[in-house]
């Protein structure tokens, strides 16, 4: 099968989804043909996902592009995350590519992207919403410690709504995460009137590299807590804050010398500052997460808000490192409480379970050790690639191979 994929960034480690979903379908022995945009200096990314790239097309967007596009966004019925993205140049390239051979489906990953699936004619198309946008909106304009975000949550929201409800009109079929973004979604569509909307909702979970993720045989740090995530991303930036601020006061108030390392690109002032108490690290942009996940003693993953399965836990528990989270990761992957991760919402709460594995090796071991054979049986990149291609066959008419 030859796949059009349609991304609004580069597939990499960090992009990880696209990045894996396109690997593990050039693996599987399908031909994945790439239009993929790139921001300022990102193309050096590019390296790592053209080897299984059939065709790789790479399309520049300007800063001053991405600016007038969100400026033209304010006088339409279009969000801004829907208007980030558009680009004249990559509608042209995907144009180009489906005249010069034959294509049997589009994939267009993320709300960035949407609107360049416009440019797909003749051939059925999948989107990857990821996640549904409405409800991290939603949660983001309640719960962000950050003025400006709930404002900008709450100022998006409804043009966010009337757009993801409206996805079905373009696109054959829409994949999203986990069950509880299924249907959030579904609930928009179902009043934008789109009757098959359950038939047409999939849902495609997140997976994990397992080769890549893996125990490392080199010894845990004590008492070392590691949170791992994009640090502009403001989910993450609630969460991390929230760590610092309402959960690590009461683990040093009986373990005083826990240290908690902030780990991911490009963290905002509000959390370099959190470097100040000398317990606190703040690593900025390393090449490689894997040492840090490797030598913590436990990954302390709390969820201020949010949608979706996170990467941040899944990665975790493939290197066998104990996760302590929120429920509502807990309900996204579906794991078992107390059997492949600790679970806590209330800060107190969330310290107490840090604190029981910090001071039992045993218990730190056995949940490492399910947490690993949990991702390996449920969230296997090659697997979901496979359940990705049958969706494909579907769309297009022909029997999954």
């Amino acid at each position: 099968m030859h796949v059009l994929f349609v991304t609004p960034y580069i597939p990499s480690l960090i992009r990880v989804r696209p990045y894996n979903l396109i690997r593990s379908l050039a693996e599987l022995g399908h031909r994945v043909s790439l239009v993929a945009l790139a921001v300022g200096d990102e193309t050096a990314q590019a390296d790592g996902i053209r080897p299984y790239c059939h065709r790789f097309h790479l399309v520049l967007l300007r800063s001053r592009q991405v600016a007038s596009n969100l400026v033209s966004a304010l006088t339409r019925r279009v969000p801004l995350q829907a208007a980030y993205g558009h680009s004249r140049q990559m509608m042209r390239s995907i144009r180009a590519l489906l005249q010069e051979e034959p294509v049997d489906v589009a994939h267009v990953e993320h709300l960035r992207a949407s609107m360049l699936g416009d440019a797909v004619t003749g051939i059925p198309r999948v989107f990857d919403s990821v996640d549904c946008i409405s409800l991290l909106m939603e949660r983001a304009s309640q719960g962000s410690p950050q003025i400006g975000n709930r404002l900008m949550a709450r100022l998006e929201l409804g043009r966010t709504r009337s757009y993801e409800g409206r996805l079905l009109d373009t696109y054959e079929r829409v994949l999203v995460t986990s069950a509880e973004d299924r249907q959030a979604l579904l609930e928009l569509m179902d009043r934008s009137g789109v009757a098959d909307a359950p038939r047409r909702l999939v849902v495609l979970p997140n997976g994990v590299d397992l080769e890549y993720f893996c125990p490392l045989p080199v010894e845990r740090e004590p008492d070392a807590l590691v949170y791992t995530g994009k640090m502009s991303y403001h989910a993450n930036v609630a969460s991390a804050l929230y760590l610092a601020r309402e959960v690590m006061p009461r683990i040093w108030w009986r373990r005083p010398n826990t240290s908690l390392w902030i780990v991911g690109k490009d963290p905002p002032p509000v959390i370099r500052a959190l470097a100040a108490d000398a317990r606190i690290t703040v690593t900025g942009f390393v090449p490689d997460m894997r040492p840090y996940l490797a030598r913590a003693t436990v990954a302390a993953c709390p969820i201020a808000y949010g949608v979706g399965i996170q990467n941040k836990v899944l990665e975790a528990m493939a290197m066998a490192t104990p996760v302590v989270t929120s429920s509502r990761v807990r309900v996204a992957l579906g794991a078992t409480p107390g059997a492949h991760l600790m679970v806590a919402d209330r800060p107190e709460d969330f310290a107490d379970k840090v604190l029981q594995l910090l001071s039992d090796a045993t218990l730190r071991t056995r949940l490492g050790a399910a947490g690993r054979q949990y991702v390996m049986g449920n969230h296997h990149w090659p697997t979901i690639a496979s359940r990705l291609t049958e969706v494909y066959a579907e769309v297009a008419g022909e029997p999954a191979e």
